[in-house]
């Protein structure tokens, strides 16, 4: 498994991490280019034009980068915008969150306690089961993984909830097909962002800072 949590899989098109100096699958990796006024500018959905520079999905080595590592890459002097690292985390959650309303749309994501449980019970093939990280413990844990799915807790309550069209959401699951497979390599690149030293999200972090 690559550092930033991706299965490496035969056929996938890799590339190096400019940090670390990994060599890893392009979907374990945030792509950026450096724009017409010299400026680094986070690439997401992999679609800007432009020579890419790759990072590992992880917050330090995000943060890491910004400390020169870009222009060494570049092999020009660039400029790295304040909380850069922040920006990606935006819109891995955007994007994220965009995917699982289509699934939602195309009848192939549902949400409550419930309904989740449902569908684990019923036979219906959950690619992917997502719980609001501040949500409740006690209640996440009645929940399981099925063999073959992926369990996902970076999402808060009311980003799942922006998901499923509701105020907040702790418990949600994806059926298999290519939306939850979006999901998932998104999502994985989301934790290795939202992941610090012990196992604690930035945000629960910052939560006991205050």
């Amino acid at each position: 498994m690559a550092r930033g949590g991706h299965n490496k899989q035969r056929g996938d098109v890799e590339r190096k991490c400019i940090v670390t100096g990994e060599v890893q699958p392009k979907a374990g990796l945030i792509r950026f280019v450096v724009g017409p006024d010299n400026q680094v500018y986070p690439d997401v959905l992999g679609k800007l034009p432009g020579r890419g520079m790759y990072v590992t999905a992880d917050r330090d080595a995000l943060d890491q980068a910004g400390k020169g590592q870009f222009s060494r890459s570049a092999k020009q002097t660039v400029a790295v915008p304040d909380g850069l690292t922040a920006e990606v985390e935006r819109q891995l959650v955007r994007h994220t969150v965009d995917l699982i309303a289509l699934a939602r749309k195309a009848g192939r994501a549902v949400c409550g306690f419930e309904k989740v449980k449902g569908w684990l019970a019923g036979g219906e093939r959950v690619r992917v089961l997502v719980q609001a990280s501040d949500g409740s413990d006690r209640g996440k844990t009645k929940l399981w993984t099925p063999e073959g799915a992926r369990y996902f807790g970076c999402l808060t309550s009311a980003e799942l909830g922006l998901a499923f069209g509701r105020q907040s959401v702790i418990h949600g699951a994806l059926a298999t097909g290519g939306l939850s497979n979006r999901v998932v390599e998104e999502a994985t690149k989301l934790r290795g962002l939202r992941e610090v030293n012990g196992g604690d999200t930035a945000a629960e972090k910052d939560k006991e800072a205050r």
